[in-house]
């Protein structure tokens, strides 16, 4: 029950003539007190049940919007029925709805740092989201908040061919090889895009024994790699679309679950998946953006809404959909559809991700350097 105290006020005024500045405030006071409350009386509720049947009315309706990278959108499409009906079940007065805004991980983060409201971001690298707690959007200890460094799951990055894998693409080192086209998003703007390039050069690095300060051969690998692009997409859904609908490439560089989805669902019969020889792994951090949920008496809400990725229902489903689950025993009864890699942790190889950024990605840094036409 709503009232609108300044129109009783006022009706209250006009009943008892305007006070005189002499006159006592205090009987007005109670004067307005008493007749509040038999109006409260009278509508069968008392002053402490208004407020707490407004506030209750308030949060009877949530509403929340999770920031994401490109390819996770067919994984959170499912996870978010999946937890309104268990947010439903315990909270039968309530009612939650999740949107969902998907991108190149990077330019995700950019948005929301220049002020799209998002309540959740699920990106799938560190430094985007490090740029939300540089701008005081993320808790600092966000890493703490949640269970696995606020990792719910992993990928890693593989190569999609055509049926039949008529180019014979075994590994990382036959991209480079003269009639081979390729096909990844614009690092620039995609995570994925990023992990893609470090992918390809851990490898090199693995395979020529060589360290990040003196990678003469692993640059020139990369050089001819990168020389063989066909394409710059800005994120990895679009690299997708344009490898199987526009029929560019002659392989795409993914991740592992956007390469499975493929297979069964976007070009079923026509691609097939290669897992090269040595890959790198993709860590996905979750957080609730805590500037903009305390705004909105949502932070409850939206901490749940992560701390459910944790729980076995959304860990199967991770698997189902191809996301290796953090949760070790559901990995592994899933090792048919994903099956035991060699892989190599980007930061231990190449730095912090803040270095990594600075080394490779800045305009003018190693990335600009190898891909730039001579």
């Amino acid at each position: 029950m709503q009232i609108n105290i300044n129109k009783i006020s006022s009706r209250i005024g006009s009943i008892a003539g305007a006070p005189s500045l002499s006159q006592s405030v205090q009987p007005r006071i109670l004067m307005i007190g008493s007749a509040l409350t038999a109006m409260m009386l009278i509508a069968g509720c008392s002053p402490t049940q208004a407020t707490q049947n407004e506030s209750a009315s308030a949060q009877k309706d949530i509403s929340l919007l999770n920031v994401s990278y490109d390819v996770s959108r067919d994984f959170y499409k499912d996870y978010n029925a999946l937890f309104s009906a268990n947010y439903q079940k315990e909270n039968p007065d309530s009612k939650i709805d999740i949107n969902q805004s998907h991108g190149g991980s990077s330019k995700q983060a950019l948005s929301v740092a220049n002020g799209l409201q998002a309540d959740v971001v699920t990106f799938n690298q560190e430094s985007d989201m490090n740029l939300l707690v540089e701008k005081g959007l993320v808790a600092a200890d966000w890493q703490q908040a949640l269970p696995n460094d606020a990792v719910p799951y992993t990928s890693t990055m593989v190569l999609l061919v055509r049926n039949g894998n008529p180019k014979n693409i075994q590994d990382w080192s036959d991209l480079a090889r003269n009639g081979i086209d390729v096909v990844i998003p614009n690092p620039k703007t995609s995570g994925t895009a990023r992990y893609a390039f470090l992918g390809a050069y851990g490898y090199g690095l693995h395979q020529f024994k060589e360290s990040v300060e003196n990678p003469t051969k692993t640059d020139d690998f990369i050089k001819k790699l990168l020389a063989n692009v066909v394409t710059y997409d800005n994120g990895a859904r679009a690299a997708t679309t344009s490898f199987t609908q526009r029929g560019l490439g002659d392989v795409l560089i993914t991740t592992e679950n956007e390469a499975h989805l493929a297979v069964q669902q976007f070009a079923k019969g026509k691609v097939d998946i290669v897992y090269p020889s040595y890959s790198i792994v993709i860590k996905n951090p979750v957080a609730v953006v805590t500037a903009v949920t305390e705004k909105g008496g949502k932070t409850e809400a939206a901490t749940a809404y992560l701390k459910g990725l944790w729980e076995t229902p959304a860990q199967e489903l991770m698997a189902q959909m191809y996301m290796r689950p953090s949760n070790e025993q559901v990995l592994a009864a899933h090792k048919d559809t994903l099956p035991d890699i060699d892989t190599f942790e980007p930061v231990e190889v190449f730095g912090s991700w803040a270095q990594i950024m600075d080394t490779f990605f800045v305009d003018g840094g190693r990335f600009d350097q190898l891909a730039r036409v001579e």
